[in-house]
């Protein structure tokens, strides 16, 4: 049965292409409602929308959705199709994200060793505090999609409408942490599939026209200004259905707050 709900977008996923030719790409969206609890909404045909329904990280949107069928994560749940995606407000960054922070936190934090403990029907995305990031390191990988993918892209190009060929980003990118689980074992290693990633990489290589400069520009933005000493870091992660592992989605990062004393 379908509800309508109101989604504070906090997490727009890199786009992958889709098995289901009425789709052809899907991204996955993920956010937090009103009370702070979280939600997935997945797939997303986000580039095939109006452009009136096009959203942004922080955008408040209204829709229709139903629970998923195939998908056993709680919070995980599907567009009915044929219904709009409507805007509704924004959280902006006022006050060192005052506003944002007041339902993004809500609920407080996870450490990620506790979600890795967690049972997969029990949850599937969380908002951690790392205790200690220790670097983002990228690996070079294959500039063209799977085989299987490429033959997905040449059926949409012939049988759909046409639209500019979704670019494959040839590096993965991995946060090293520690989280604050006082019984932490080591680094957590975990990959990055944030769309604004994708988007500053491809921003970058065009800019310096050197996928490697690129890469360096990508990593001083994760590592050297969203985790610098001044900022209050948290990982939205999130699991990936077939395998249960878990990744990182997006990054929150508002300012510290300056504890300033009286005396």
């Amino acid at each position: 049965m379908g509800e309508k709900i109101e989604l504070l977008v906090t997490v727009k996923t890199y786009p992958l292409p889709s098995t289901d030719l009425a789709i052809r790409e899907q991204v996955c969206t993920a956010g937090v409602l009103r009370d702070g609890s979280f939600r997935r909404i997945y797939p997303v045909n986000f580039r095939d929308r109006p452009y009136w329904e096009w959203y942004s990280k922080y955008d408040w949107i209204e829709l229709e959705v139903e629970k998923s069928q195939d998908d056993e994560r709680p919070e995980s749940f599907s567009p009915i199709p044929g219904t709009a995606i409507r805007k509704v407000g924004y959280l902006d960054e006022r006050r060192n994200w005052l506003f944002r922070k007041q339902v993004v936190l809500a609920k407080g934090t996870q450490t990620m060793c506790s979600l890795r403990r967690a049972a997969r029907h029990e949850c599937s995305l969380g908002i951690v505090r790392p205790r200690e990031v220790t670097d983002v390191r990228f690996l070079r990988t294959s500039s063209t999609w799977k085989p299987e993918w490429e033959v997905l892209f040449r059926q949409q190009r012939l049988f759909g409408p046409q639209q500019r060929p979704l670019e494959k980003i040839p590096y993965d990118f991995r946060y090293w942490f520690r989280c604050e689980d006082p019984n932490c074992p080591g680094q957590h290693k975990m990959i990055i599939t944030d769309w604004d990633l994708g988007v500053l990489f491809r921003k970058m290589r065009d800019k310096f026209g050197d996928e490697r400069v690129a890469a360096q520009k990508v990593r001083q933005k994760y590592l050297d200004q969203m985790c610098a000493p001044d900022v209050d870091t948290h990982f939205f992660v999130g699991t990936v259905r077939q395998y249960g592992t878990w990744i990182v989605l997006g990054v929150f990062w508002p300012k510290k707050d300056k504890q300033d004393s009286i005396w």
